[in-house]
C-alpha cells in the first residue's frame, strides 16, 4: 500500500512537472510573438558554459529572430525571456520608457553577501540614492585626480615588457594586462601596491581573477540565482565566492581603519566613499549627498575594482589582436602617439591622452567587434504595452539587450568581421543609430565607470605602442575562439602574440 502511494506521487508529480514545462514552452507561441524553439531542460541555454560561449548562443538566436518583429522570445530554462532586436525598442528600454526597465534583475544578498549589494544590481529606490551619491565620484575632474597614478603604472608596463621585446619573445598578453590593469585597480581603488608585474602570484591578482572565472555548475547556479530570485532568497545564496568576499571585506575594514585612524587622504577612488561614509559630501563640495555605510562602500569599491580589472585588460588584448594582425592600422596609431607626446614633452599628461582620437577609435572598433560585456539585461517592472505592437511585455519578464550580436550585424556594420576604426569617426557615428554601438549600456543606468575605463585602457595602449610592435605568432588564435567559462568576453587559452622593440 505505501509503495503504491509513493508510486502515485511521483507519476502525478512528472506528469505536473511535465504540464508545467509544456505550459512555460507555449508562452510565445500563445501570445503571436516569434520565438526560438527551446530545449528540455536548458531552453537556449544548451551548451553554455561547457562547449558554447552565452554570447555565440544569444546571437545563433538573435538571427533566427531578426526581421520578425521588434522582439523575439527564448527560454532561459523554463524561464521566458524577451530579446530585443530593433534599436528603436531598445532605445525605449534604455531611455525614453525607463521608468518600465529602471532595474537589471541582477541577483543581489544584502544579508549575506553585503558585496553584491552594489550599485550594478540594486534595483529601485536604493538604486536611484546611490547612484546620485556616487556620481560625483566619477566626474572628469576626479578621473584627472586618478590619471597620474595610472601612468605611473603604465611607466612599470613598459619597463616589465623591455626584456621581452629586446628577444622579440611571444608573450601571453592577457595575463600580463591583467596584472597591469590590477596595479592600477588596487592603487585607485583600495589605495593598495599591488605589484603584480613584479609578482604574478599576488594574493590580489588570484582572487581578482577569480571572480570572473565560473565552471558549467557555478553558471547554472548563478543562472538560477538570476531566474528565480526569491526562491535563491529563501535559500539564502550567496552571488560572490567565499574566499572573494572575505578577501575584499578584511582589506577594506583593515584599510578604511587605518587611513581614518591616521588621518591619510589619497587622490584615490575609497578616499572619496570615505569623505561620503563619515560626512554625507565630498571635500570641496557643500552638496548634501547623504551618508552610505561601510557595507555600501565595500560593494562599491569592490564593483568599481571588477568593473575595471577585468573589461579593461580583455579590452586591450583584443585591441592588441586586431591591431598585431592589422599592421597598417598600428603603424597610424603608433604616428598619432609619437605625434601627441611630442606636442607634450614626452608626458603622457591627461590633456594629451586626450588627443588621442585615434587610439579611442581603435577602442571604439575593439568593444564594436568584441564587447566585454556581450550582453545587457533589463527587467519588466510593469506591465508594459509595446508602441506600435498589440503586445504586451508581462511584470517581471527579462529583457535581454544583444550587445555582441548588434555589434556583428551586417545591417549597421557592413562586413563586420573586418577591424576598422574608421567606422568611429565623427561622420561615421553621425550616419548609425546611436543604439548600434552598445557597450557600456545606455540611458540613466549606462556603465557609471566608463570614463575611467577608457581612460585606463588609452594609457595603456599608447604607452605599450610607443615602444613596441605586436605581431601575431603560431600560438596566436586563428580563428578567435571565446573561453566559454567566462560570463565576459575572453580569448580562450589566453593571447599570445609577438613582441618587438620599436
Amino acid at each position: 500500500m505505501f509503495l503504491n502511494l509513493i508510486l502515485v506521487t511521483l507519476v502525478s508529480l512528472l506528469v505536473a512537472g511535465y504540464f508545467y514545462v509544456r505550459n512555460k514552452y507555449r508562452y510565445w507561441e500563445e501570445r503571436g510573438i516569434p520565438y526560438v524553439k527551446p530545449t528540455f531542460p536548458f531552453g537556449v541555454l544548451k551548451g553554455m558554459g561547457g562547449e558554447k560561449h552565452f554570447a555565440t548562443i544569444i546571437y545563433v538566436a538573435y538571427n533566427e529572430l531578426k526581421g520578425k518583429g521588434p522582439f523575439g522570445g527564448v527560454h532561459f530554462f523554463v524561464r521566458p525571456v524577451v530579446i530585443g532586436i530593433d534599436l528603436d525598442f531598445l532605445k525605449n528600454v534604455f531611455i525614453k520608457d525607463f521608468q518600465y526597465f529602471h532595474d537589471r534583475g541582477i541577483y543581489c544578498n544584502e544579508r549575506d553577501d553585503p558585496l553584491s549589494a552594489n550599485m550594478l544590481a540594486l534595483s529601485g529606490q536604493k538604486w536611484r540614492n546611490l547612484r546620485s551619491k556616487l556620481s560625483p565620484t566619477f566626474t572628469s575632474g576626479k578621473m584627472k585626480m586618478m590619471h597620474s597614478v595610472i601612468v605611473a603604472v603604465a611607466k612599470e608596463f613598459q619597463d616589465y615588457l623591455e626584456p621581452a621585446a629586446q628577444k622579440n619573445e611571444v608573450i601571453e598578453i592577457k595575463d600580463i594586462l591583467s596584472r597591469f590593469t590590477t596595479d592600477i585597480i588596487g592603487n585607485c581603488a583600495f589605495g593598495v601596491e599591488c605589484n603584480s608585474l613584479k609578482n604574478p602570484d599576488t594574493e590580489f591578482l588570484r582572487i581578482g581573477k577569480r571572480v570572473f572565472e565560473f565552471s558549467p555548475i557555478e553558471f547554472l547556479r548563478m543562472f538560477f540565482m538570476s531566474m528565480f530570485p526569491d526562491i535563491a532568497q529563501i535559500l539564502r545564496m550567496k552571488l560572490n565566492k567565499p574566499e572573494v568576499s572575505e578577501f575584499f571585506m578584511r582589506l577594506l575594514r583593515e584599510t578604511t581603519e587605518y587611513r581614518e585612524k591616521n588621518n591619510i587622504k589619497r587622490n584615490d577612488f575609497l578616499s572619496l566613499l570615505i569623505q561620503i561614509m563619515n560626512t554625507g559630501k565630498l571635500d570641496g563640495d557643500d552638496t548634501e549627498l547623504g551618508k552610505i555605510t561601510f557595507e555600501e562602500l565595500a560593494a562599491q569599491t569592490f564593483v568599481f575594482f571588477a568593473g575595471g580589472f577585468e573589461t579593461s585588460s580583455s579590452t586591450m588584448t583584443f585591441a592588441l589582436y586586431e591591431l598585431a594582425r592589422n599592421q597598417d592600422i598600428q603603424d597610424r596609431a603608433r604616428e598619432e602617439v609619437h605625434k601627441v607626446l611630442e606636442q607634450y614633452n614626452g608626458e603622457y599628461t591627461y590633456e594629451a591622452c586626450m588627443e588621442l582620437k585615434y587610439i579611442d577609435q581603435i577602442i571604439n572598433e575593439t568593444l564594436r567587434k568584441h564587447p566585454i560585456a556581450e550582453s545587457l539585461i533589463r527587467i519588466c517592472g510593469q506591465d508594459y504595452p509595446v508602441p506600435g505592437t498589440k503586445h504586451i511585455i508581462e511584470k517581471g519578464t527579462f529583457i535581454l539587450i544583444p550587445v555582441f550580436s548588434i555589434h556583428r550585424d551586417p545591417e549597421y556594420y557592413p562586413d563586420p568581421e573586418k577591424f576598422d576604426p574608421d567606422r568611429f569617426t565623427k561622420e561615421g557615428i553621425k550616419n548609425r543609430h546611436p543604439l548600434a554601438w552598445i557597450p557600456f549600456g545606455e540611458g540613466p543606468r549606462n556603465c557609471i565607470g566608463m570614463r575611467f575605463g577608457m581612460m585606463q585602457t588609452r594609457v595603456g595602449l599608447a604607452s605599450l605602442l610607443s615602444k613596441y610592435r605586436v605581431r601575431t605568432s603560431e600560438k596566436t588564435l586563428d580563428p578567435m575562439l571565446y573561453d566559454p567559462g567566462k560570463n565576459i568576453l575572453t580569448p580562450k587559452g589566453g593571447m599570445w602574440l609577438k613582441l618587438e622593440k620599436v
